[in-house]
């Protein structure tokens, strides 16, 4: 076996360039939605799933490209073209086939008034963390149904409530969040997911001109504003050594 001898006490200074994590790329990608122009994403890891999620939105009609950075480590730029109306009915074969994208129906419901979304690979109707999705945007005033394989959720406008998560889920806080930014009001997510991705989204969404306070606690609280704006956003900004 070889060994090796390290020697500490000196001081580590520097910069380091980090790719994005997925679970923050692919739930940046579906927040793309809420706004109709050109958002792009830095540092996004060249991934299958990134792929996959590229797919569901140019499905969607949205122009998707991009373009590897070579000193990112394994990232790139990922430009995002929304138009003003995008389809509203996701491609069965690719929503299957990767849980993380039900992150669309928030948007979707948010800013086009419906959505029909396959369901995700492995989860049904009445599975306890895709119940949390549907029963907070049926809170916030959608009706959603189940039509072969598809979520069918339809709201004209969605309207502020308070919503109370059984376990703080990830998916659900994301989708609930995306979901609010819209709607007429004033939304409240208790027990809420705390996890970085969580905190990763409302700051894009901030930054898009949503109005949101408490990310990255159990308590989040969204103003609903009329519309948002595109725009450039960094994944992860490069990280200072000290």
């Amino acid at each position: 076996m070889e060994c090796f001898e390290v020697t500490g006490g000196a001081r580590l200074a520097g910069r380091v360039r980090v790719t994005g994590a997925k679970n923050s790329a692919l739930k940046l990608m579906a927040a793309a939605l809420l706004a109709p122009g050109r958002t792009t994403l830095d540092e996004v890891p060249d991934i299958l799933d990134v792929a996959i999620m590229s797919e569901v939105l140019r499905r969607l009609g949205c122009g998707v490209a991009y373009e590897r950075t070579p000193s990112s480590g394994g990232g790139g730029r990922l430009v995002v073209d929304v138009p003003e109306d995008p389809s509203t009915e996701t491609d069965y074969d690719l929503v299957r086939r990767m849980r993380a994208s039900i992150s669309v129906l928030g948007p979707l419901v948010a800013r086009c008034g419906s959505a029909k979304v396959a369901l995700p690979g492995g989860d049904a109707i009445g599975s306890r963390g895709l119940d949390m999705h549907i029963a907070g945007l049926e809170r916030l005033g959608a009706t959603i149904e189940s039509e072969h394989g598809f979520l069918v959720a339809r709201a004209p406008r969605l309207t502020g409530t308070s919503i109370w998560l059984d376990f703080p889920s990830v998916g659900a806080t994301e989708n609930l969040v995306m979901a609010a930014v819209l709607a007429k009001g004033t939304t409240v997510v208790d027990n809420a997911a705390r996890e970085p991705e969580i905190a990763d989204l409302c700051a894009m969404l901030t930054a898009m001109g949503a109005r949101i306070d408490g990310a990255g606690t159990s308590t989040i609280t969204v103003e609903g504003v009329d519309r948002l704006s595109p725009v450039t956003y960094s994944t992860v900004p490069d990280r200072i050594v000290a």
